[in-house]
This record gives structure tokens, sequence and C-alpha cells, in this order.
């Protein structure tokens, strides 16, 4: 990290990676990982900030020595930087009632702002400069005015507004102090995912779940530019550190660059093989791009040096294999499961146990895992008729209070295939074997 303009890559997580932050003075990155983690780069070295009871999803720097992450937890956790590593580094700053997919943080550190699937905006007091995150906060608002879930928030540069974007296909702006809306900037015809503000030249770009990435006057919402191509949806942008170069990434897997002066496409680029770009982040000399997505790494690359990136996900996810490549059972596995569980022993740093000698074990049994209270001394023992079930009724009512995200698998037929695929691959049975012995 310390040599600029360099290409890069952050491994560690057990997870794609959602969300990415750098400090101003670039002496640290922040990554927010699938894998329920927050990890703190220094030199390509991570620290790793557990607290969160499910995917996190956004980070950004809090001022020196502070950090704030949001997560499918639902909830806005703040972080003491600096805390020694034996101490409980983080503090639940705020709670929404659904998935926190965006923060921001005022230009003077002292409020933090949430994004929602709720379909609320929070605003969160921060503790003054030099206060730590376990310093007393003051209560938080949640603020109601959009029509679906919220996915992206960004402050005005004096703190006084806030402007959100929804997948209700508006962008509304905020009187911060009143929690009162003032205006409705945008209203787009599809959901609006994420968001870019420059004050200084009066414009705000928007990306949506249709492909259009638009520039519009930050005052009356008139169109300035659009670069709307043929990909979608896109789910993150990003300006440079003087809003000279505008980042999107799309879920196509490529980043388009845009140069602000002229209002023209500089580079644009096939950044992963397969699946989506899910977060940006420039450096803060404004020499690299930052980006997350499915891989269980942050990629970064030189801005002057994109003829001929080098591409994240190189071997692309299994889970993304032409489906006729994978017999049905092992074709449930990798959709439903093999983001959260690997087949082999250790469960590294995955969002969930690992599934070696999985039949006849008791359920939050794996001694490398910390999980869910309610598992603790569970009675459950994973056989057939127990997994059948799981994914018959949902985790959300076989186990509730787990961390197991809502799935089902509706289709008996399918569920019988991924337990037949689970014997073999997670038991005595070769996953080859069974892919040969597997003709459905």
């Amino acid at each position: 990290m310390a040599g600029a303009a360099e290409f890069f890559t952050l491994k560690g997580h057990g997870g794609p990676v959602k969300g990415l932050a750098e400090a101003t003075d670039g002496s640290a990155i922040l990554t927010a990982s699938f894998d329920y983690s927050v990890g703190l780069w220094h030199d390509g070295q991570p620290r790793w900030l557990e607290k969160h009871r499910a995917a996190v999803n956004a980070v950004e720097f809090a001022g020196p020595g502070r950090a704030i992450s949001g997560g499918d937890d639902f909830d806005v956790i703040l972080w003491d930087l600096d805390a020694p590593a034996d101490d409980d580094p983080g503090k639940v700053l705020g709670r929404h009632a659904g998935k926190v997919i965006a923060l921001d943080v005022s230009a003077d550190a002292t409020m933090a702002a949430s994004a929602s699937w709720d379909g609320t905006v929070g605003l969160w007091p921060l503790p003054a400069p030099g206060e730590t995150a376990s310093g007393a906060t003051r209560a938080g608002r949640l603020l109601k005015g959009h029509d679906a879930g919220v996915n992206d928030v960004l402050f005005s540069a004096d703190g006084s507004r806030l402007y959100s974007a929804s997948a209700d296909g508006t962008i509304l702006v905020w009187d911060v102090a009143a929690g009162e809306p003032l205006r409705q900037l945008v209203r787009h015809g599809f959901g609006v995912n994420t968001m870019v503000l420059n004050e200084a030249e009066g414009w705000l770009a928007y990306g949506a779940v249709d492909g259009v990435t638009r520039i519009v006057d930050a005052t009356t919402g008139d169109e300035i530019a659009d670069f709307t191509l043929e990909r979608r949806p896109i789910l993150a942008m990003a300006g440079d550190p003087g809003f000279t170069t505008l980042a999107v990434g799309d879920g196509e897997g490529f980043i388009m660059l845009i140069d602000t002066a002229s209002w023209t496409i500089t580079r644009d680029f096939r950044a992963t093989l397969k699946g989506p770009v899910w977060a940006l982040a420039f450096s803060a000399d404004g020499s690299s791009i930052h980006a997350g997505g499915l891989d269980d790494a942050a990629y970064s690359w030189p801005v002057g040096a994109l003829d001929e990136p080098t591409q994240m996900v190189r071997d692309a996810r299994s889970f993304l294999r032409p489906p006729e490549e994978m017999s049905n059972g092992e074709r449930q596995f990798q959709r439903k499961c093999s983001i959260c569980h690997s087949l082999t022993p250790g469960s590294a740093r995955r969002a969930g146990p690992s599934l070696a000698g999985l039949f006849g074990r008791r359920a939050g049994s794996v001694a490398d895992y910390s999980y869910s209270p309610i598992l603790t001394g569970s009675d459950i023992v994973w056989n057939d008729d127990t997994i059948d079930r799981l994914f018959d009724i949902g985790p959300d009512h076989y186990i509730p209070g787990s961390k197991m995200p809502m799935q089902r698998i509706t289709g008996a037929g399918d569920r019988a295939d991924l337990i037949a695929f689970l014997r073999h691959a997670t038991g005595a049975g070769s996953i080859s074997q069974f892919k040969q012995e597997d003709t459905k």
C-alpha cells in the first residue's frame, strides 16, 4: 500500500468484499465482507474487527482512530481503531429494522448517516473528536420519507443537508437538524442504488437498477450528462479526492471512469470475468482505484495503467460455472451454500462453519466457528431429515435467531439431490466420484 500507483490485492476475507474505504491520509484501508467481519489494513496486513452477526455491507472512516460499519444484522457499529488488541473496539451505535446498506460521515465527523432496507435513514451523533468509541453518544433518529428501502446516503459539505437514494426511484434532500425532507431532487423510473455528490461544482451523479448512469444539477435535478450503457444494474460509484474522476461499477463486472471536466469516458474495462462490482473507492491521492466483488479479496489498480488491467476473480466462483457442468445436487450447493460454507475442514473466515463431517454432527459444535447463542447446546443433529427440514421451511423458521440467511429450496427433489451431494462431498465419497455417479 505504501507504494503509490501499484497493483495490489488485500487477501484474507472468507467471503465477497461488499464495502471499501481509505483513510484521508492514505494510512489504512477498510474492507467490509460477507464473512461478517471488517478488515483494517495497514501495509497489506489486516486487523479483524468482529462484532457483526451477519454480512457487513458498508464501512467508513469517522475521523482519526474511528470507523463505522453497517450490515445485514441491522446494526451500525462504531469502532475505536486505537483500542488495544485484547479490548472490544466496537460499540453498537444504532440499529435499524432492516439491512444497513450504506453509510456516510459528516465532514466534521460529528454525525453518521445510514441507509437501510427498512425504508429509513438513520442519523447517529458521534462522540466528539478525541473521545473513544466507548464514549457516551446521544440517541440517534430514524427518518421516514421513502416508500421503499434506502440504498445510499450522502452529507452536504457543511453537514446541514443529507441526500438519500431509494429503491422507490427517488433521491430526497433532507434538513438534518429538522429531520424532514426539503425536496425531491430526482424521480427515476427504477430504484437508485448509489450516488456521488460534488457540491463545489454543483452536480450529483447517480446509478440505478436499470443501468442508468446520470449526472444532474445538485439543486434543480436537471440533467447535465448521461453515460448509460447496455449494462445493469449500477451498483457502486466513487469520486477521487478532487472529483476530477468518477468511477462507476456495474453488475456485469465493468468499471467505467469518467472525466468530470469534459464529461467524457476515459476508461471502460472489465474488472472481473463474471459477477458484480459491489464496492469502489479511490486512494487518498487519487492515483489508484480499489474494488470489491465476488472474490474474497479487494483489488487495486493504478488509474494510469488500466489498458490491460489484471482481473478480479480470475478463477470464477464455482456457482457461476455453467449448470451443465454440475449435477443438480452440486448446483443447489453452489447456489445456496458455497458462499458461506466450505466442504473441507476449517471454517477459515467464512460466514458459516465448515460442512466437513456434517452428517451425524450436532448443530453448533464446530470448534473453530462462533455460533449464534440459539445454537449453544442445540439438540439438532444433522442428517437427511433435519437438512431437508431446514431448507423446506427455511432457516428463519427452523432455527429462528441463527445467523443463517433466509432461504428455501422448495422442490423436494432438489432438496434430496442436495442431501445426496452433501453426503458424498462431506463424507467418504469424493466429489469427483459423485459427479460421475449422479447423472441427473
